[in-house]
């Protein structure tokens, strides 16, 4: 089994601003379930989490979820929300009771692009944080290399709230020996909290066009030995991905920048992490063999 924890849908003209940036025109069209479902076969994925998409709207949490209950592989969404806003809580009840509302199994705030680089540290976001842990659902951290520490102090003062780091907080993979430099130190502050988990999505993205598994490794390395396989996961961040590789690409690039590993420790990283952690157990059916039966 292999859970792709980590890749979003969107059609641009439904209010995905963002892709009118310069050099997005790889993924600027509609990416739907079916165009999903077909990647999936093609890499043996046996299912995905669907994370919002920089949309920041609340009617994109009903697209995703109808997504999630029409689309067998979907097993779980991490729906946006606004959490410097008040009424978390409801919004969250609002969610639970659409249709799909079942498989909402987290939640994120597009914290990278707040300039304040200790937002997570303001009274009304941590609020709403707190009441996301007792609503039992993950919150995704996207965040810059630099809002780590404010991450990490999110992270004791809430040891209740399930966190998850998307892109190992978005090191500046491109720098090479530089950019492991200033990322390690408050990467390793954050994954001292044992209530974090961290994604290994989105490295060929900050990697840049040139990517190469040389340049992924040592940042793989640091995260395995901080982190941990048990709180791993993987996330291809498809379609943004495709901006430098395909999702298979993406796939192979992981399985060849770790470090050697149990067959254990792979499932971990490949499955069992993001099926705890999002709790999708009992959501992914495997396929039958051919005249098994129903």
């Amino acid at each position: 089994m292999i859970i792709d924890a980590h890749h979003h849908l969107w059609r641009p003209e439904q209010g995905y601003d963002w892709l009118d940036g310069p050099g997005l025109e790889a993924i600027r069209r509609p990416f739907t379930p079916a165009d999903l479902t077909a990647e999936l076969a093609a890499a043996g994925v046996t299912g995905t989490v669907l994370v919002e998409g920089g949309r920041c709207h609340v009617d994109e949490a009903a697209q995703f979820l109808g997504h999630a209950a029409d689309t067998p592989a979907i097993a779980g969404v991490v729906a946006w929300i606004d959490v410097a806003a008040p009424g978390v809580a409801a919004t969250i009840r609002r969610y639970r009771r659409l249709r799909g509302g079942e498989l909402l199994v987290g939640l994120r705030s597009q914290v990278q692009g707040e300039d304040d680089p200790d937002y997570l540290d303001r009274p009304a976001v941590r609020r709403s944080l707190a009441e996301i842990g007792a609503s039992g659902l993950a919150f995704d951290l996207v965040i810059r290399a630099d809002q780590l520490p404010g991450a990490a102090r999110a992270a004791r003062a809430l040891p209740h709230l399930r966190l998850v780091l998307d892109h190992l907080g978005k090191p500046r993979i491109d720098e090479g020996e530089e950019g492991l430099r200033r990322w390690r130190e408050p990467f390793a502050a954050l994954a001292a909290n044992p209530n974090v988990t961290c994604k290994l999505s989105g490295m060929v993205t900050e990697a840049g066009p040139g990517w190469s598994v040389e340049a992924l490794r040592p940042f793989v390395a640091v995260a395995v030995q901080r982190f941990g396989p048990g709180r791993l996961m993987f996330g291809s961040d498809w379609p943004v991905c495709l901006l430098v590789a395909d999702y298979r690409g993406v796939l192979a690039a992981l399985r060849d920048a770790l470090p050697a590993l149990s067959p254990r420790d792979h499932a971990e990283i490949f499955a069992g992490t993001a099926m705890r952690i999002y709790g999708l157990a009992g959501r992914l059916v495997p396929e039958r063999p051919s005249g098994a039966p129903a």
